[in-house]
Order: C-alpha cells, then sequence, then structure tokens
C-alpha cells in the first residue's frame, strides 16, 4: 500500500524526520531524539506536523441539534469560539472516535478526527447528519494543520500571527487571523499536556510557518515524542486505549457525559444501565517498580493470574520512570493495587496510580 504524505513531507526531510508508517501515512518519528524533543515541549516550545488528522466543515440550520444526537456531552452550552472535546458513540455505547467539536456558530461548526478512523467517522456523520440537513465537507488534503506546545508556545507564534492576540485566547477557544497573508483557523488546544496551539492554514502559508518556527529556534517534534508526552498527561490514544467495544464510563471519560443538560443522545439508555450496574473494568495508571517497560497488550496479573491488558506504556522522559495504561477489573482498580506486568515471559511489579502522571508545572 502506498502511504500518503503530508505537504511538510519534504520540510520534515530536511529537518532531519526519520518516518514510519502510522494509520496509511508516512509520518516522522523523530527529529533529534525523542527525548530532547520531549524535554523542549515540556520547558520552551515544539511543534508538531499533524496534517493527516481528518478536518471536517459542518453546516446547516440544525447543526447543534443534530450533533447532539450523536455525542454524550451537550454542545449546546458552547459559545461562538467554544470548543468541547468528547466521543462519537454507536448504537452500544462503544467510542466510534474522540474528537474535537469547534463551535463557531449555530449554523457552523469544525471537526477535528483522528487519522485512522476519518473514513469511518465520515461515514457515521453522513449517515446520521445529511438526513438532518447537514452539509458535510471533507477539507482534510486542503490545509496543513499544525499543533506549537509548550509552556513558551504563544510567544513563538505570536510574531507570526496577525489579527488575533493569541493572549485573548483561552484553553478550548479559537478564533482566526492571519498568517503569511492567509486566513489561518487557530485554537488553544493539544495533545500534551502543556499549553499551547493548533494551527490549520493554506499549504503555502502553513510551510512559511513551518520554516519561520524552527528558524526561531521551535523545534520539530515527531510522533515519538507526541506519544510520551501524552501518555504522560493521561490522554487517550484511540485504538489503544479505547475503540468500538469500550464505553466513556470504561475508558475514564465519563466526565464528558453531561447527564443532566441533555436529553436523548444514542445509546444514552445503554450507558444509564452501565452507570447504575457499575462498571465492571476500568482504564487505570500504572507505575512500573522496577526497570521494566510495559507495552501494548502485555498482560497484567495479580497473584499469578492474567486479568488485564496494558494498552499503552513508555518510559516517562519527565518522570524516569516506566508508565502505563492498563484495563483492569473494578475490584483491582483501586489506587495503590499491587499488581505485576508480564515483559516476555518474565513478571515485573508495578502498581496502580493516579491518573495523569504528569500535570504541567509539576512532576
Amino acid at each position: 500500500m502506498t502511504l500518503q504524505r503530508t505537504p511538510l513531507h519534504d520540510l520534515a526531510i530536511a529537518a532531519g524526520a526519520k518516518f514510519v508508517p502510522f494509520s496509511g501515512w508516512e509520518m516522522a518519528v523523530q527529529y533529534k531524539g525523542l527525548k530532547v524533543e520531549h524535554q523542549a515541549v515540556r520547558t520552551e516550545a515544539g511543534m508538531f506536523d499533524i496534517s493527516h488528522m481528518g478536518k471536517f466543515q459542518l453546516a446547516g440550520e440544525n447543526l447543534i441539534a443534530a450533533m447532539q444526537k450523536l455525542v454524550p456531552s451537550n454542545l449546546a452550552r458552547l459559545a461562538p469560539g467554544q470548543a468541547q472535546y468528547t466521543v462519537l458513540l454507536n448504537d452500544h455505547g462503544g467510542i466510534i472516535d474522540d474528537v474535537i467539536y469547534y463551535h463557531q456558530g449555530d449554523r457552523q461548526g469544525f471537526l477535528i478526527v483522528n487519522a485512522a478512523t476519518t473514513q469511518k467517522d465520515w461515514d457515521w456523520l453522513t449517515h446520521h447528519l445529511t438526513e438532518q440537513g447537514i452539509t458535510l465537507t471533507d477539507v482534510s488534503q486542503e490545509n496543513i494543520l499544525l499543533a506549537i506546545q509548550g509552556p513558551q508556545a504563544e510567544k513563538a507564534l505570536q510574531p507570526f500571527v496577525e489579527n488575533l492576540d493569541l493572549a485573548t485566547l483561552k484553553l478550548f477557544n479559537h478564533g482566526q487571523g492571519q498568517i503569511f497573508e492567509e486566513t489561518a483557523f487557530i485554537a488553544r488546544t493539544g495533545y500534551t499536556g502543556e499549553d499551547g496551539f493548533e494551527v490549520m492554514v493554506a499549504p503555502t502559508a502553513g510551510k512559511k510557518l513551518w520554516s519561520a518556527l524552527i528558524d526561531a529556534g521551535v523545534m520539530p517534534c515527531g510522533l515519538g515524542a507526541r506519544d510520551t508526552l501524552r501518555l504522560e498527561a493521561g490522554l487517550h490514544l484511540y485504538g489503544q486505549d479505547m475503540n468500538d467495544d469500550t464505553t466513556p464510563l470504561e475508558a475514564g471519560l465519563g466526565w464528558l457525559i453531561h447527564w443532566q443538560e441533555k436529553d436523548e443522545f444514542i445509546a444514552k439508555d445503554i450507558l444509564q444501565t452501565q452507570k447504575a450496574a457499575g462498571v465492571q473494568r476500568r482504564l487505570v495508571g500504572l507505575e512500573m517498580q522496577g526497570r521494566g517497560i510495559a507495552r501494548h497488550d502485555y498482560p497484567v496479573l495479580v497473584n499469578g493470574e492474567a486479568v488485564g491488558l496494558v494498552t499503552s506504556g513508555t518510559m516517562s522522559p519527565t518522570l524516569e520512570k516506566a508508565i502505563a495504561l492498563a484495563y483492569l477489573p473494578l475490584e483491582f482498580s483501586k489506587v495503590g493495587q499491587a499488581v505485576t506486568v508480564e515483559i516476555r515471559g518474565k513478571q515485573y511489579p508495578a502498581q496502580v496510580v493516579k491518573k495523569p502522571f504528569y500535570r504541567a508545572g509539576k512532576k
């Protein structure tokens, strides 16, 4: 299969990128090295080419009412310029994808979706929304999407943005500015646990911005650092930490369900039943007690018996400890629970800990 490439592929090569296949794309996994890129985002600023992600423009008279039926979060409480992280639900309460909905008024909105699920999301949304009179436009191939992340992200990006004071954008707010004479969509969102922005703009301006930020000292970062950063922050990766058979309650995303603010949405009755009965498993944080590093699909054991699986795991560059996410039965999911993780036939001790593993500004 021929891998797709983002418009920044040649510039990534020039910056020293090493590439790996990811969700049908040839993506940079690192530039100068995972640890140095990770550290740049935690202490200064780094940027990621995330142009592979799906980008959908939505428009229609009944947009909010139609979208309300597909997600458990109350989008009606959003003011124009605000955004909501939420999940698309299937008929049995499973997670089709996790997305960010950007509210642009009563008749317009924007969705950023995962690259691996772009077609699946498009099919689901088209099926449910077009019959409600909503028009969907896939602009995934038409725009560059950059994530500039870190405590110095605002300072680094502002010199290249006209007609928008980034300091006025609160977390999960978005607006329009000009970047190299092109209209740019700029949101104060990200996937690293740090302050930062996601910028969508036409390829010509996006390429200029990439080069200008590198010249200004912003470090290009790859998928490797993106994964360690998001895992330290306890952020989920779709397809590993949740999927079509995982409910928000099991995945620790129950806070996305605005029970009292919404009438009906897909699978609400199923989720209400699960909430009343109690979930049978939960996604928990694990901290390894020794040198072993837990990885995806490694068994988690209690008293020698396999009870769960690791979904994501890494060596945390910030904490200098191995950390992981895993699904465990409810009785073994309490903070302080001792478990072992089987790594290449050997058992390594670990402990259930609170999530997230890291919060900006403190270890």
